[in-house]
């Protein structure tokens, strides 16, 4: 129980954060981004979990630009797509597929999973007194 406490608050911190930082940049956002945003937060928070450390803060970086990027597209397939809400729309872009993720947008990601990592992690030992943050670079 404590640990379902744990991802929910984690879950909604993410997704809170991730609402508002698609506020600063776009000018606007949609409900449901705090689910997708509070969930790609979780993953990339898991690998800490999972990897305790031992992988080099990179290679985060990739596996969470990787993740958040197969979040997207499962979520504009579902949102965009089959559910006509059209929250967003990448068309636009260079190298996007179906207009749900682009080669731009996962870059961003790259950029943003560091500070999310850090958030995660920290947020754990604060909160929820779990080990200090220990990080390898490369």
């Amino acid at each position: 129980m404590k640990k379902i406490f744990e991802y929910m608050t984690l879950l909604i911190y993410g997704g809170v954060i991730y609402y508002f930082i698609e506020l600063a940049y776009r000018g606007y956002s949609h409900y449901t981004m705090i689910l997708v945003g509070g969930l790609c937060f979780v993953c990339i928070g898991l690998l800490n979990e999972l990897y305790t450390y031992k992988m080099s803060l990179i290679k985060q970086m990739i596996i969470s630009c990787v993740i958040v990027t197969v979040i997207e597209l499962i979520a504009g397939a579902i949102l965009n797509i089959l559910l006509k809400l059209k929250i967003w729309d990448y068309s636009n872009l260079k190298f996007n597929l179906f207009g749900q993720i682009s080669l731009r947008t996962s870059i961003i990601w790259f950029f943003l999973a560091l500070p999310a990592i850090y958030l995660d992690d920290y947020l754990r030992y604060w909160m929820f007194k779990e080990e200090k943050p220990q990080y390898k670079f490369m």
